[in-house]
């Protein structure tokens, strides 16, 4: 592919670690090792419950998962800008290690995380969480009208005519 063409913006993160792949590994060639990198980039997405070994699934009470994820997002952004620069050698070695980083959030941080992370006490019911939230935001409904049971509250629905 010339210089001057690069794929549309959604695939650049995946041209970038096609191109990051510079060497041969054992019997696999260089190009050949870019196009199963980056399939596997593509791949393990696929793959993403299994690796995740916490119980808790929700990032909101998981705060070192939400810190890595967050991490990842933004390397995925900078093989995406990294995807867009030509190959020359400093863009390369950033591939590179971005492509690592990549690799190692599906297949060392997610496993773990799972197994060393404590996360946040988990609330009884969704209504709990939900009006917590409500409440710490300043809600205009009163605790009375919180307290009240769910017929008295949807009481005006029953009596339409």
């Amino acid at each position: 592919m010339p210089a001057k063409i690069v794929p549309e913006w959604y695939f650049l993160p995946f041209y970038a670690i096609l191109r990051a792949v510079t060497f041969d590994i054992g019997p696999i060639g260089s190009k050949l090792g870019g196009v199963l990198a980056m399939f596997g980039a593509i791949a393990v997405l696929f793959f993403v419950p299994w690796p995740d070994t916490s119980k808790v699934r929700s990032a909101v009470y998981r705060p070192w998962y939400e810190v890595f994820f967050w991490l990842f997002a933004a390397n995925a952004l900078f093989l995406g800008w990294l995807g867009a620069k030509p190959a020359d050698a400093i863009y390369v070695v950033l591939m590179q290690i971005s492509t690592v980083i990549y690799f190692a959030f599906f297949l060392v941080a997610m496993p773990m995380l799972g197994l060393v992370e404590t996360p946040r006490r988990l609330p009884n019911s969704i209504t709990e969480a939900v009006l917590s939230a409500t409440a710490r935001n300043g809600d205009s409904a009163s605790t009375q009208d919180r307290e009240r049971k769910p017929a008295e509250q949807w009481a005006y629905c029953l009596n339409r005519p």
